[in-house]
This record gives C-alpha cells, structure tokens and sequence, in this order.
C-alpha cells in the first residue's frame, strides 16, 4: 500500500527526512510498521523545489527499492530544499517500472499516493473519458494514482482559473465523488483508500480519505510548528530559531515520541505557504 512523505519548512538536508529518523522512510520501505504489508520494494521517488531556479521540481525515482538504492544514498546528504514530497511503493495496480513511481509530476505539481481502488481496471476508461486531450496524453504510467491525479487536475482546471489550496480541496472532493460513483456503477464494493498529498513547493494538501465511512483510511500523521531536528536517530521539534518552522505530512510517526497528531479520518490537511496548518472534513 506503500508509504509517503511531505515536507515543507527551513531548508534541510534531504538524509535527515529520508535516512536519519529510526523509523524513516527509507526504513520502512523493508520494514513498515502501521501497515500490514511491512515491505515497500517496488521502487521509490522522491522531488523537491529549488526555487532560486526553477519553480517546477526536480524528481529522482528509481525501480530498485529505496534500502539498497546507491544513488540515493549519495544524493540525499547533498541535497537542500524548503519542500519534498517522497514515496516508497508496494505495487498494486501497474508494472514495476519507472513510469509507476511516484511522485507524479505536472508542470509545477507533485503527487503521492498511498492506497489504492480495488478493481481499478473496470473504470480507468471512465477515469479517463473527460480529460482534456493534454491531460489524456500526459498520463505514461498504468496505475490508479497517476489517473486519479489526472482526473483531480482537470476538475481543477476546468473550475478555477487560479490554483490555490482551496481550488485544490474542492477539485478533489469533485474527484472522489466522482470515483464513488463510477464504483458502484461497475460493482466494485471493496472500499477506495486515497491519502493523496500535492504540493507546488508553496503550500501542501493532504488527504486521510476511505470511500467507506464505516471504515478506518490509513494512517496520516502531521507534526507542526518547530524545527526539525534529528539526533542519534531521534527526530524532534525544538522552538523555532530566527524564524524556523517546519511541518510534516507522513504516513507513519518517524520516531515513538509525542511530536505526531493523527489526521481525522476522512479529512484533508492543508499546509500554508505561511506553514500555518488547518484540518478540515473532506465533503463527499
């Protein structure tokens, strides 16, 4: 079901979200503990902002999993930026392959996901029939994800003319009420998992969502309003310094301490550009 990450705030070495922490994403690409498949070996992704040039991200995804993965492991430790969004992958819908690793980019948009709609296939031609012919044809992977984004931008596009975090909520609430109805119209009655995060290195949108109310989404923590510090691979907030902030969006604690709220379920989170962060109920 795979695992995500976001991260907006003071500039920071990539290794201290990746590597550093006991329980990081790296680790729990071999060794996740709030899910009951702990390996996520079917590739990884990571993209992050440079905005001193260029506002799009720059994204680094790879087939082989995250543990064993050189290239990151070089990188991380040289790499600074104000906001990631990363992901670990445990392939349900799609081939292994590179066009199926996320995070998804478009244009200046990153997306990850961690979940999955059963059955997918029997409404992917659905999904796909009222994109607009750029979206159509941006799309190169075959997972439930890259499409769901798709079908999130063009509700987006078509009902705003800017690109805000609100527009974003309510593109995709339009999104899900949308996949809702497309399953029970194909008969798919296993329930939809879609904790969505999309940034443009400005803000980040999150959401802890299950298409059935009666059942629990997977888990979303967020950890606000400090610096992020790691030591000995003990993560902390610590009262900001000259103007230090920072704020996590992840699918599991990175350390056992008290520094994490879980996301109500069924609920977006928004991070403003301000880092100021609001929760508010998803209205599908």
């Amino acid at each position: 079901m795979c695992r995500l990450m976001a991260y907006k705030g003071t500039p920071i070495m990539i290794n201290k979200l990746l590597y550093e922490p006991k329980n990081s994403l790296v680790n729990q690409s071999i060794n996740a503990r709030e899910i009951e498949e702990p390996l996520n070996g079917d590739g990884f992704g990571v993209g992050w902002y440079v905005p001193e040039l260029n506002f799009e991200p720059i994204t680094f995804v790879s087939v082989n999993p995250a543990w064993s993965n050189r290239n990151l492991r070089n990188l991380a430790p040289k790499v600074k930026t104000d906001c990631l969004v990363a992901h670990v992958r445990a392939a349900s819908v799609g081939d292994v392959s590179e066009n199926n690793c996320h995070p998804f980019n478009y244009k200046n948009l990153l997306m990850a996901h961690n979940g999955g709609v059963e059955d997918f296939s029997r409404i992917k031609r659905a999904v796909r029939e009222p994109l607009t012919d750029e979206l159509y044809n941006w799309i190169k992977g075959q997972t439930d994800s890259e499409h769901i984004f798709a079908l999130m931008l063009n509700n987006l596009f078509n009902d705003h003319k800017l690109v805000s975090p609100e527009a974003v909520q309510d593109a995709f609430e339009k999104t899900f009420a949308t996949l809702n109805q497309l399953m029970k119209q194909h008969d798919i009655t296993e329930p939809a998992y879609l904790n969505m995060v999309v940034t443009n290195g400005l803000w980040v949108v999150a959401t802890r969502y299950c298409s059935d109310p009666k059942e629990e989404p997977l888990t979303l923590y967020h950890s606000e309003g400090s610096r992020f510090v790691v030591e000995d691979g003990n993560t902390r907030l610590e009262a900001p310094q000259d103007n230090d902030n920072a704020v996590l969006v992840v699918s599991e604690k990175l350390t056992d301490d008290g520094n994490w709220t879980m996301i109500p379920a069924n609920h977006f989170v928004m991070v403003e550009q301000s880092l100021n962060v609001r929760v508010r109920p998803i209205r599908v």
